[in-house]
């Protein structure tokens, strides 16, 4: 700014230059300013005009809705914002980038190879500040506000309805949020951020992870009513080696359970008639297509009911399964998933789970 003598009066602040008229530093110094040149303010954060511009989280958020529905208007509705609001967010991202994140050329949305890469990146990115925030809460709060928990489907439907009554009742403020899916699904939601823990079956190779075991699940023969077992109350698994052992399709961790119980001792079933789940597992066996290793757990919750099905136990040997609550390492969930182990296992206890 230029002074009544025709003079720039200036002071630096750092990077940051500041123009005064000559009246102004007159009532800033109170003095003479003819010897008046350069001031340096310490103390004032730096920030260079060429420094990059980074992304913003509302940005990132923007571009991971577009991502997920490849429409402006869709993900836009997603986020509760005008398509044009949408539209110039992505737009700035990609100019502070100085790369195109969505090829717009065809009829379809696709992205870009950089917007792949960004796309993951921003994820995590996400996630951590996702993290930070549930994390601080959870420290002060423990079990309150938004919890994800996966459940695998052979645990889900006979542990929760039983244990969910007393989570709720010991924890008001606790928002649990259940995502039901087979375990390697369960993980990689987990690995990404979209669910905070996991209640899982034991043994599961993990990396990256750590875990909780929060009981034992003892398995049952389960063969119908009129089989020549029927009226046994205890077998050993050596006695079954003439019967067929049919078994959920794969995918599901409680086959490779029972494969592995058995220790090869029973004649597999017919790849054809592999069950999709316990209830239609149950079905066959009492159709008398074979015979299966049921979860104690899922015979104690009614999962037999209304067939004929007998359930014997087995001798010898521990066979069944562990399960587990995990997160992933280094979690700011790790304190609220401790809690849900605990509650789980005190629960388990008094169900006489094992």
């Amino acid at each position: 700014m230029q002074g009544r003598d025709g003079s720039v009066k200036t002071i630096i602040t750092n990077c940051v230059i500041v123009f005064f008229d000559i009246r102004c530093w007159q009532a800033i110094t109170q003095g003479d300013t003819r010897d008046f040149g350069v001031i340096l303010v310490p103390d004032i954060p730096v920030c260079h005009a060429d420094a990059p511009m980074l992304p913003t989280l509302r940005q990132l958020q923007y571009f991971k809705a577009l991502a997920e529905h490849l429409s402006f208007s869709k993900a836009a509705e997603a986020c509760h914002i005008t398509q044009s609001t949408l539209s110039a967010s992505i737009r700035q991202l990609e100019d502070n980038l100085e790369c195109a994140l969505v090829d717009r050329s065809g009829k379809q949305l696709v992205l870009t190879e950089t917007g792949e890469k960004v796309l993951a990146q921003s994820a995590a990115l996400l996630r951590d500040a996702e993290e930070l925030v549930q994390g601080v809460k959870a420290q002060h709060q423990p079990l309150t506000g938004r919890f994800r928990l996966g459940v695998i489907p052979s645990i889900s439907p006979f542990v929760l309805p039983r244990f969910l009554p007393g989570l709720r009742e010991a924890f008001p403020a606790l928002k649990l949020y259940l995502r039901e899916d087979l375990t390697r699904n369960l993980l990689s939601s987990l690995r990404e951020g979209r669910i905070d823990a996991a209640l899982i079956a034991f043994p599961y190779e993990l990396s990256g992870f750590d875990f909780e075991i929060v009981g034992e699940d003892a398995f049952l023969l389960a063969v119908p009513a009129e089989h020549p077992l029927a009226a046994r109350e205890e077998i050993a698994l050596e006695e079954l080696g003439n019967e067929r052992l049919l078994l959920l399709e794969d995918g599901h961790c409680l086959r490779n359970h029972v494969l592995a119980a058995t220790k090869g001792r029973l004649a597999g079933g017919e790849e054809d008639i592999q069950a999709t789940s316990l209830i239609t597992l149950v079905q066959m066996v009492d159709n008398g297509l074979g015979v299966t290793l049921l979860p104690k757990l899922a015979a104690e919750a009614g999962v037999t009911g209304g067939t004929g099905l007998r359930l014997i136990r087995l001798k010898g040997a521990r066979s069944g399964r562990q399960l587990g609550v995990v997160w992933r390492r280094k979690s700011s969930f790790e304190k609220n998933a401790r809690l849900m182990a605990g509650e789980l296992a005190m629960f388990l206890a008094g169900e006489g789970a094992g």
